[in-house]
């Protein structure tokens, strides 16, 4: 009687697992197709960054309430750090802050530095080029 309780209980175990696991396969798939559209559309400016956070840009912008990249990369990040710094304390738990705001606030720092560091670095590689190349020659002491 017990051995046939047990298997009930394995056969029903395996059945919810089993579609649990095929519901999540599905969903990830249908979420990827999307994710793909989107890029395709152009919709997306930097695929990489919103696939690792899941956070548009203009989310991001609303949460640290900065205004979207422009050209001037170098000084929109400062604005960016200072918001961030001062929302991040302004949520710290142990000061009755809120975590998940907390986690909210880096990933949208994240999100805006993946879209605004390729720009800094490209700017950056510009004027490299137009001073000409001179290495960092550091003599030992």
């Amino acid at each position: 009687m017990a051995y046939r309780l047990i298997t009930q209980v394995v056969v029903v175990g395996s059945r919810v697992l089993g579609r649990a696991f095929a519901e999540a396969y599905k969903q990830a798939a249908a979420s990827s197709q999307y994710q793909r559209a989107q890029q395709k559309n152009g919709n997306s400016t930097t695929g990489r960054a919103s696939l690792t956070s899941g956070m548009t840009l203009d989310e991001a912008c609303k949460i640290l309430n900065v205004n979207k990249p422009a050209d001037g990369a170098a000084a929109n990040m400062e604005d960016v750090m200072e918001q961030f710094k001062r929302l991040f304390d302004v949520n710290d738990p142990e000061k009755g802050g809120s975590f998940y705001l907390q986690s909210k606030i880096v990933r949208a720092r994240e999100r805006l530095e993946a879209e605004i560091r390729p720009k800094m670095e490209e700017k950056q590689a510009e004027e490299e080029v137009k001073e000409g190349w001179n290495p960092k020659i550091y003599k030992d002491r």
